[in-house]
């Protein structure tokens, strides 16, 4: 009994010590937010989650204004279009089906297309039997992408355009022959994600948003704030979007139609800490349970000097550490370092400040973690 007593003590303190721990490192994270906002506060808001759960940190905050116009304090909770960073889904999606025996990597993807897109492609002196879902997924397909200047200058110009993702694909056919063999060459381009959902589509016979909801299991992973503008119904409990902004474009995320930006290049939105908790659940391997898939989507496809992109994000070296990393438009950042088995999710609102001020962050955040934890 004496032997029990000690015991029930001994887990008491350590409880009390993780919690004091925890309670000093979120103090530690929300000075450097704070300084760092305080040196940036062009930025307009910043918001943050860190998610390490062997250190038993699940910290989110944020500072700022969420509009620029009514000066409304930024809550740590809102959401955010992610823009790009629905790549990372859209993979995973991809991979699910590939785990469910319903693709291959290496299929052509001729057959998996509608017949008149596919038409349309050959047609402009594309080989579609030449290229594959994995070309798509790193974006080494070849494919002429419809997001260009002129686009950009489009969009400013008619800000509520309602796009079709038969529109935009067509833009890419439009452009005429592949900029290179499928395969010998990394070009960024939304069409590769594009097309993604359409094979997602045509493979599961449900809306792209529907199908990846599904093969991701949102409810599962507690993606419980993370849905597709305009294609899905807002969940009840979703706290507000914010305004995101670019200074170099004029624009405030409100005053454009998201269908420019949302057929699976983009569309998502979520919050810091749903994206930090989708990257955990996804390399801890609670959606794809096969660990050669999961290593597929870190691993390179063309050597690391010509591109660091895999399927779906990126294999970055980030200080000391290896990161699994995808970024977005409107300021969005996530990534996950294997080795110490943390995610980081930064959103910068003023998009154009994202590059100056998510790796600062970012790295002083993982300087307390090591200081605390890494080097104990």
């Amino acid at each position: 009994m004496h032997n029990m007593k000690i015991l029930v003590r001994v887990l008491f303190l350590c409880l009390i010590s993780h919690f004091v721990v925890g309670q000093s490192i979120e103090k530690q994270f929300q000075k450097v937010l704070d300084s760092v906002y305080k040196k940036n506060t062009d930025a307009t808001g910043i918001m943050i989650h860190v998610e390490s759960p062997d250190n038993h940190i699940s910290w989110t905050s944020a500072v700022g204004v969420s509009n620029k116009d009514t000066n409304a304090l930024l809550h740590k909770n809102q959401t955010v279009l992610i823009a790009s960073n629905t790549k990372t889904y859209v993979a995973t999606a991809i991979l699910k089906l590939v785990e469910n025996k319903k693709l291959q990597l290496n299929q052509s993807i001729r057959v998996l297309l509608n017949s008149e897109i596919a038409e349309g492609f050959s047609s402009s002196g594309y080989d579609l039997n030449g290229i594959t879902i994995k070309h798509l997924l790193s974006h080494t397909s070849g494919i002429n992408d419809y997001v260009t200047d002129d686009y950009f200058e489009f969009v400013k110009e008619n800000p509520k355009y309602q796009w079709t993702r038969t529109e935009q694909i067509n833009k890419s056919i439009q452009l005429g022959k592949p900029y290179a063999k499928a395969g010998a060459e990394f070009k960024y381009g939304d069409i590769n994600y594009v097309l993604l959902t359409e094979i997602i589509e045509n493979i599961t016979k449900q809306p792209f948003y529907t199908a990846i909801r599904e093969l991701i299991n949102y409810n599962r992973v507690r993606l419980n704030n993370t849905w597709f503008i305009n294609l899905e119904k807002q969940p009840e409990i979703a706290n507000s979007l914010v305004h995101q902004y670019s200074n170099k474009h004029y624009w405030d995320s409100y005053n454009l139609n998201p269908l420019w930006d949302l057929y699976g290049g983009g569309g998502l939105v979520s919050t810091t800490k749903e994206m930090a908790l989708f990257f955990q659940a996804l390399f801890e391997g609670r959606i794809i349970k096969d660990k050669q898939l999961v290593k597929e989507m870190h691993s390179y496809v063309l050597p690391k000097e010509e591109s660091n992109y895999c399927l779906g994000l990126r294999n970055i070296s980030f200080g000391d550490y290896e990161a699994y990393y995808h970024g977005g438009f409107w300021g969005t950042d996530v990534m996950y370092l294997p080795e110490i088995n943390t995610s980081i999710a930064v959103v910068t609102l003023e998009k154009d400040k994202r590059n100056t001020i998510s790796p600062i962050l970012s790295k002083k955040v993982l300087s307390i973690l090591k200081r605390n934890f890494v080097n104990k």
